[in-house]
């Protein structure tokens, strides 16, 4: 038995009994919840059942989820056509198709790539995913901890610090609370940088939809990771550390340079601002 991308499934997929010692069968998983948007199979009935309490009051949280995973595909590409070889991809949570190694390696097999996840499922999947791929890895670590991230064996084994990289920051600080300091965990990445390096990030926004986003937040008070929504001022105010933005700048994650206007339909069903951000 295989998924639909050709991969064989985990082994909690093909035996509905087993479950990790270290996973929280007890909450559902925002990575989880994530990956039942993005119609994967790598979740659990708890996940499954709070995701649909999500898609009951705000039923574009699948295309919150389908928009932000077509942003990064389209930054990867970007950076890839800008001479980026390597990149470190924070947040990343469950594999599924469009993985960032699978972009970047189908265009240059040796770029370097390494995934950064607390959520041990991820982490697990991702790493039976890679464990034939010598140019990519997954780490298990809190992104709020810059020093241990990027200063990981793993990530010192893959990523040339004195040469550019892209960071992605996808659909994950809307998860760090404001006590947590996101802006500065943005700006501890971004001082590792070399020149010409970029971050990509995404972040969501209840500018739209405020009542169903506080159901939405109230949902995920009940999960392991609560969500903590921002303005496009403040998702603005994060990219401080970085002179210049490409262009369109900061906007809904469709509008970020689409292959098609046709795709981009109403912005605001995104749920979400995106932006990349250049060091000159």
């Amino acid at each position: 038995m295989t998924t639909d991308d050709g991969h064989n499934p985990p082994m909690w997929a093909r035996n509905s009994t087993w479950e990790p010692s270290s996973v929280d069968m007890d909450r559902a998983s925002a990575a989880r919840m994530y990956d039942y948007y993005l119609g994967g199979s790598h979740n659990f009935e708890v996940d499954r059942d709070k995701a649909q309490e999500v898609l009951r009051v705000l039923p574009e949280a699948r295309k919150f989820a389908r928009d932000n995973r077509r942003f990064l595909r389209r930054a990867v590409e970007y950076g890839l056509t800008r001479g980026i070889r390597q990149f470190l991809d924070l947040g990343s949570g469950l594999p599924t198709a469009g993985n960032v190694h699978e972009i970047a390696q189908r265009a240059v097999p040796d770029a370097r790539v390494v995934y950064v996840d607390n959520e041990p499922v991820a982490v697990a999947q991702s790493a039976d995913l890679l464990k034939d791929n010598p140019y990519a890895t997954c780490i298990h670590e809190d992104i709020c901890r810059p020093n241990s991230v990027l200063h990981h064996r793993e990530t010192r084994r893959l990523i040339d610090f004195s040469q550019p990289l892209m960071v992605l920051m996808c659909a994950v600080l809307h998860f760090v609370p404001d006590e947590r300091r996101p802006a500065e965990v943005v700006r501890a990445y971004s001082d590792a940088l070399a020149s010409g390096s970029y971050l990509a990030l995404s972040h969501a926004t209840a500018t739209d939809y405020p009542d169903q986003l506080a159901d939405v937040v109230g949902i995920y008070q009940r999960t392991q990771n609560t969500a903590h929504l921002r303005s496009r001022s403040e998702v603005t105010a994060m990219l401080a550390p970085f002179e210049h933005l490409v262009f369109p700048g900061v906007v809904y994650t469709p509008q970020w340079r689409p292959e098609h206007w046709a795709d981009v339909g109403d912005p605001a069903k995104s749920l979400a601002f995106a932006a990349l951000a250049y060091m000159p």
